[in-house]
C-alpha cells in the first residue's frame, strides 16, 4: 500500500510541475542571467544523460562498441545528416564492433 501512496504523491508532484509552467508563465519574468544560465544546464545536463547512456551499462562499462556508435551518430548529426541515416550508422557501426567481437 505504500508503493501505491507513493506512486500517487509522485504523479500529483509532477503534475503540480507541469502546472507551474503555464499558471507561472506571465506573473514571473527571469533576468537575462538567469536564462543564459538555465539554458546552459539544460544542455549539460542532456550531455550527461547522453554519456551515462552510452558509457555504463548495469554498474560498468558498457564497452567500445556502444561509445563508437555514439560517436559516429554525434559527428553524423553535427554535419546535419537525416536523422534516419544517423540512428542508421550509429547502429550499424555498434553492431559491427560487436560483430567483430569488440564489446
Amino acid at each position: 500500500m505504500t508503493i501505491l501512496w507513493t506512486i500517487l504523491a509522485l504523479a500529483l508532484g509532477t503534475y503540480l510541475l507541469r502546472l507551474c509552467g503555464p499558471l507561472l508563465h506571465n506573473r514571473f519574468e527571469p533576468s537575462g542571467r538567469v536564462r543564459v544560465a538555465l539554458s546552459a544546464s539544460a544542455a549539460v545536463l542532456l550531455c550527461a544523460m547522453a554519456a551515462v547512456s552510452a558509457l555504463t551499462t548495469g554498474h560498468g562499462f558498457a564497452g567500445w562498441a556502444r561509445p563508437a556508435g555514439v560517436l559516429v551518430g554525434a559527428v553524423l548529426a553535427l554535419r546535419k545528416v537525416s536523422f534516419l541515416i544517423v540512428v542508421v550508422a550509429a547502429a550499424a557501426t555498434t553492431a559491427a564492433l560487436r560483430l567483430l567481437g569488440v564489446s
